[in-house]
């Protein structure tokens, strides 16, 4: 058996990069799930994949997690096809990536806020109900970009620290009911990733040489470390930051 067999899990921009990679990782260890991002199309190609690979049950969900409503829709489904829900996992994030503080617009600055932000909350907030019959969990991904100050990321900074303090404030406030809450930030190539070493080679080739494993991790190095915050291994971890990211927040 696997460490996540016959949970059940939502993921956040499941369709791609790292998500993809987490379906992936739980799929392996046994979890049914429903994956849900903007781009239905990409949905129904990764629960195709998932489904041929995997002797586990996926579900896909169209949503935009700005919109709360959709975001009720997306957990209502789950529960209606599983029966229950064991584990959140907040992944999907947009952001203007590569642009300074001082250029970023407000219409720069929201689709951050209230896609990473915004959706993070309304799944914690409308998951809980269901987290709580089965003491199950959320994991969030935050970002180094906060932690350490990544210029030209000013906004996805600044939603990734948000859901970062929120997802503690969550594990103080759910602890009692038998809910956890963690963080992982993670370093790996995503498109907003790619973005920036793009606009900023410097930089990046700088941070490479901090990263004491010597290289940027890929979807799996992240997917793995979420399987074991979702799974009941990890049953006394709540509230945490775990960085992913190759010894680089040392």
């Amino acid at each position: 058996m696997g460490l996540l067999e016959g949970k059940v899990a939502i993921i956040t921009g499941g369709g791609k990069g790292i998500g993809f990679g987490i379906a992936s990782a739980f799929a392996e260890e046994g979890a049914n799930l429903c994956i849900t991002g903007r781009n239905e199309q990409r949905l129904i190609d990764a629960e195709a994949k998932l489904k041929e690979q995997y002797s586990v049950d996926v579900m896909h969900v169209a949503a935009e997690g700005s919109d709360e409503e959709a975001v009720k829709n997306v957990i209502a489904q789950t529960i209606a096809h599983f029966g229950k829900l064991d584990t959140v996992v907040n992944n999907a994030q947009a952001s203007k990536s590569g642009v300074m503080l001082v250029d970023h617009s407000k219409e720069d600055f929201d689709p951050a806020i209230n896609s990473g932000l915004y959706a993070a909350f309304f799944y914690m907030k409308h998951a809980f109900p269901e987290l709580k019959k089965t003491k199950g969990s959320v994991v969030n991904l935050s970002s180094g970009a906060g932690l350490f100050g990544k210029p030209g990321q000013s906004s996805y900074a600044a939603a990734k620290e948000g859901i970062r303090g929120m997802t503690r404030v969550a594990a103080t406030e759910w602890g009692p009911d038998g809910v956890r809450a963690n963080v992982i930030c993670p370093l790996a190539m995503t498109e907003q990733l790619a973005a920036w070493k793009e606009e900023y080679p410097d930089t990046f080739a700088a941070t490479i040489k901090g990263i004491p494993l010597g290289r940027v991790g890929q979807p799996d190095d992240v997917a793995n470390a979420v399987a074991f915050l979702a799974a009941e291994q990890s049953g006394y971890l709540t509230g945490q930051v775990l960085c992913v990211d190759g010894g680089m927040a040392m």
